[in-house]
């Protein structure tokens, strides 16, 4: 994670427009274009050289993970198209999950109903995914994005009616709303836009029918607890914390699973 060259304890995403090294919301000067840090604000009009951008943090910048989610996403479904049995054997159904097939708690996130219910999770993950990916690194990313959906599917295993057989990255994609709206208050930024996409996305949940709203609220819940323990702990112990954090959370999925599983079946 970037950190701010004054205040290394800050993690940020801003730079300079001068001289290009990362600030945070403290050391931000505004600029008549873009914005500028301490030190080339007070230079004033004085010419500087921009940093010359390590060729690893280039290479790291690739979004490769959310380019992989979204193609294994697209050859989930080009498989449900081709036989019908793939998505009947994976998808999300309550009796199933009971008698053993756990994996479809993951699965599930990886399959769609229709092209447009791909689109739409494919385009927000487009959206919003690269720039987490690159503040979180490609580890903490796939652990936020794989623990959101078994969140969102852990919840529909517990709420939502036996008898229904839910499918979708939307649990995962409100995890990573939940994630970005926590990251963006951690670095000052203005998260007004992302409350609102949440917001108006809730209430599109709640209003229009068929759409599991237990997995829409669990994947949230799931990725806002995991964004805090990621960015909010001090530096000398944030890596332990972020670790321990992961785990106990997906210990808590398995007992969740464990105790719904024993009042279904016993």
């Amino acid at each position: 994670m970037t950190v701010c060259y004054r205040h290394p304890d800050r993690a940020t995403a801003l730079r300079c427009t001068r001289c290009d090294r990362y600030i945070c919301g403290d050391c931000m000067r505004g600029a008549a274009v873009g914005q500028h840090c301490v030190d080339c604000a007070q230079a004033g009009g004085t010419p500087v050289r921009r940093a010359a951008r390590p060729r690893v943090r280039a290479a790291a910048g690739t979004p490769v993970v959310t380019y992989g989610l979204i193609a294994l996403s697209v050859l989930a479904f080009l498989a449900q198209l081709s036989s019908q049995e793939i998505e009947s054997e994976l998808v999300l159904w309550t009796p199933a999950v009971a008698h053993g097939q756990v994996y479809r708690l993951l699965t599930s996130a990886f399959l769609h109903y229709g092209p447009m219910h791909l689109l739409l999770n494919m385009w927000a993950l487009y959206v919003v995914g690269p720039e987490l990916e690159g503040l979180l690194g490609r580890v903490r990313y796939s652990a936020l994005y794989l623990l959101s959906a078994l969140g969102g599917s852990v919840a529909v295993y517990l709420l939502a009616p036996i008898t229904t057989a839910t499918a979708g990255a939307s649990g995962a994609i409100f995890g990573l709303f939940g994630a970005t709206l926590v990251i963006g208050r951690r670095l000052r930024m203005d998260v007004r836009a992302v409350g609102a996409v949440i917001v108006v996305n809730l209430i599109f949940t709640f209003t229009i029918p068929h759409i599991s709203w237990q997995g829409h609220v669990g994947g949230l819940i799931t990725g806002v607890l995991i964004a805090f323990a990621y960015v909010y702990p001090p530096q000398a112990s944030r890596t332990r914390i972020q670790a321990v954090a992961s785990l106990a959370l997906l210990a808590l999925f398995i007992a969740l699973i464990w105790w719904r599983t024993a009042e279904l079946v016993y």
